[in-house]
């Protein structure tokens, strides 16, 4: 009897402990984690402001020379076959007085959005580690990391391929030898940054993919049976992500795109079999 009323007793007290935050005890942590990442963020945000004008002229400006250096290896190696103009030099104008500090300050932001991401997925993490089982942290743990060097793999990419040869390709674009390409700066600006951050974003197709099946949401039957709809899907949504509509630059962004996906079939566990096979 005594021992009963222990494990009684005890598993009241887990109960407890398990109930004892509120729902507004868990929108003070989210609170909290939120206002941790802003700080982050803008503590990040001055250093980006400062350092911003050597970023702007190394970094961000340097798709408009020649002398970037995915422009100087394919005239390394490329020979005959991949030969680009040795003339492209794009000057980027403004037409705003105050377009200059604006962009200034939206580059800072987004730039520390960019470096600060593995702090939002910590802080992300440290709010639903809690509400999962120890089986559950195992797997979402590792998750959590490879989606983080996914989304700067795929920013890279935006960054060396998906963008420059964008860019190149729409200002040597020419309707008539009369019309004169001139850059806007808050064009150029929005281009890069649409482009780079949706490539980050959208190179999280495979996580994303292997945590639904984990939970048994999708199979890799079901990928592989849909593979043709997917497709058309994906055009349409690179057609969507591209801030222009030619198709140099929509095939530039459906060929990750559907390399990701064949990618998240080879990722994604087939749970049908197993469960076939504890049937049989």
């Amino acid at each position: 009897m005594e021992l009963e009323d222990k494990s009684k007793t005890e598993s009241l007290e887990s109960e407890e402990q398990e109930g004892a935050m509120s729902f507004w005890d868990h929108l003070e942590v989210l609170r909290w984690a939120l206002f941790r990442s802003a700080c982050v963020l803008a503590v990040i945000m001055v250093g980006t402001f400062i350092a911003m004008p050597y970023i702007f002229d190394r970094f961000i400006l340097a798709p408009t020379s020649n002398d970037f250096f995915i422009y100087r290896w394919l005239n390394s190696i490329g020979g005959g076959f991949v030969k680009l103009s040795s003339d492209f030099d794009v000057q980027i104008i403004n037409i705003n007085v105050a377009s200059q500090f604006m962009t200034h300050i939206s580059t800072s932001i987004s730039l520390a959005a960019v470096i600060a991401f593995p702090y939002f997925i910590w802080e992300i993490w440290k709010f639903i580690e809690p509400a999962l089982f120890e089986d559950e942290v195992k797997h979402l743990r590792p998750a959590f990391l490879g989606g983080t060097i996914m989304f700067y793999l795929g920013c890279a990419i935006g960054y060396s391929l998906v963008f420059p040869f964008t860019f190149r390709f729409l200002v040597e674009y020419n309707l008539s030898p009369s019309i004169t390409n001139q850059i806007n700066l808050q064009s150029y600006i929005d281009n890069f940054t649409m482009l780079i951050l949706v490539m980050g974003i959208v190179f999280e197709m495979p996580l994303l993919a292997w945590l639904l099946s984990l939970f048994g949401i999708l199979r890799k039957s079901f990928l592989r049976e849909y593979k043709r709809h997917a497709v058309v899907v994906l055009l349409i949504s690179a057609a969507i992500i591209t801030p222009s509509g030619d198709p140099f630059t929509l095939m530039l962004v459906f060929i990750p795109l559907y390399v990701l996906y064949e990618l998240s079939i080879l990722v994604v566990k087939d749970k049908k079999k197993k469960e076939d096979r504890e049937d049989d």
